[in-house]
């Protein structure tokens, strides 16, 4: 089960060796497409893909590869009765181990949606209210206090207006997360101090008590409803499903979404005995541009045991057939095989732009973000899709995963490797992957 202990760096890969390994693997035909077996039907015409496109999609994920840009990585396109599943690459660069389509993958913020799910499934159940406060069940953040400048000393508060809302943590409006401007923040500093900063390493702590009195002890940055945070929302959403539930975090969803849609390998962490499915993780250096180990595979992994901390904000492993799965029951309005899991209602409240021009205006994001995107419960609304952009709805994973669905073209895509993004900017793969998706689909 998954550690709390983090995968440091272990140093940069060799990419001279790496590269010349992979080009051993490319002559010898290790890369490519899943295995026949795996194939599932490929559906031509109005409802599918054409092979035509799929083959270029191909061709242009195992560039990435091969250039070293990815050790590894697995798409999944599904429109209809057509799914498609491509595997190419590694494990890890340098390695002889072919990456397969049942790799499980930390997926990140995929975690979100999921999160986002269950959260309605609890207001389905009248167990939580969207409009209640949550200082019933979070009393560590009754009656907050809020900076009185983003940039002031943390301890220059003022009382907040309001409380937070349940509704403030699905739309990440609860006044806490990730500061996107430039300037010195003593608030950062003291999240970090605390152990509740936003950064690419998840939340380290024994307890979803210990975080949540730790998160307490610090003011809110903004007033509640007033601006959009990324991340911290999430993570406060999780203790509450916790609360409001009587059950631990993964129990829920195992018990309401895993075992539903059979999700098998979705979890906080990998067991032991799949640990050999875990890929490497990578991040690149800045300044030289090699990539180093940023969580290793294998029983070194920080998720090959079970956390402290469960993080709804971006803690899960999963495959991506589970990711799929997921996908299939939002685009399909809640329901799984005749079976519902959400009523459309709540599925239609998850994905609604709910976050207005003005909180727009006030918090900055990634370049052009909010011209193109509104935000919904856990997950991105495309507003507008540029060409290299997915549409519909959905959202990214900071280790490098990515799955949308569009309810206009019913096309799904899920695409899964283990390099941090390191850019502002979608990744060239994920342009590349959700520019061919479309043009395979020609729509």
């Amino acid at each position: 089960m998954r550690g709390r202990g983090g995968g440091a760096a272990l140093g940069c890969v060799d990419r001279r060796r790496a590269m010349s390994r992979l080009a051993a693997l490319m002559a010898a035909g290790a890369w490519g497409a899943c295995r026949p077996e795996e194939e599932e039907e490929q559906v031509s015409g109005e409802r599918g893909f054409s092979g035509a496109g799929l083959e270029r999609m191909h061709a242009v994920m195992a560039a990435h590869v091969q250039r070293g840009d990815l050790p590894g990585v697995v798409t999944l396109v599904s429109r209809g009765d057509a799914t498609h599943a491509d595997a190419i690459g590694a494990m890890a660069f340098g390695d002889a181990e072919p990456l397969r389509r049942d790799a499980i993958f930390r997926i990140t913020s995929l975690t979100k949606p999921i999160a986002g799910a269950a959260a309605m499934m609890l207001v389905e159940d009248g167990k939580l209210r969207l409009e209640d406060p949550v200082d019933s069940l979070l009393p560590e953040l009754a009656n907050r206090r809020v900076l009185r400048a983003l940039d002031g000393p943390v301890d220059d508060t003022e009382p907040a207006r309001r409380p937070i809302l349940v509704s403030d943590l699905l739309t990440l409006r609860m006044g806490m997360g990730a500061i996107m401007e430039p300037g010195d923040h003593p608030i950062v500093q003291a999240m970090i101090d605390k152990g509740v900063a936003v950064g690419p390493r998840l939340p380290d702590a024994p307890s979803s008590e210990a975080w949540m009195q730790r998160l307490g002890s610090l003011p809110l940055m903004h007033h509640p409803g007033e601006a959009w945070m990324y991340d911290t929302s999430m993570n406060v959403l999780g203790v509450l499903i916790e609360r409001a539930s009587g059950q631990p975090l993964e129990a829920l969803l195992r018990e309401r979404i895993f075992t539903p849609l059979g999700m098998k390998d979705t979890g906080f962490s990998v067991p032991a005995e799949e640990l050999h499915r875990l890929p490497a993780c990578y991040a690149r250096d800045p300044g030289t541009g090699a990539f180093a180990i940023f969580d290793p595979a294998g029983p070194e992994s920080r998720f090959s045991r079970a956390p402290g901390f469960q993080s709804a904000a971006g803690g899960l492993v999963s495959t991506a057939d589970d990711v799929l799965a997921f996908a299939r029951m939002m685009l399909n309005q809640g329901a799984h095989e005749g079976k519902r899991l959400l009523s459309e209602r709540s599925v239609e409240l998850m994905t609604r732009d709910h976050i207005t021009p003005e909180q727009k205006a006030i918090s900055p994001f990634g370049p052009g973000f909010w011209d193109r995107h509104g935000w919904g419960y856990g997950l991105s609304v495309v507003t507008r899709a540029e060409p290299g952009e997915p549409r519909g709805i959905g959202w990214d994973g900071g280790y490098g995963t990515s799955c949308y669905w569009d309810p206009e073209t019913g096309v799904i895509g899920v695409l899964m490797t283990q390099r941090l993004m390191d850019s502002p900017s979608a990744p060239p793969a994920f342009v590349d992957f959700w520019r061919s998706i479309y043009e395979a689909a020609g729509v």
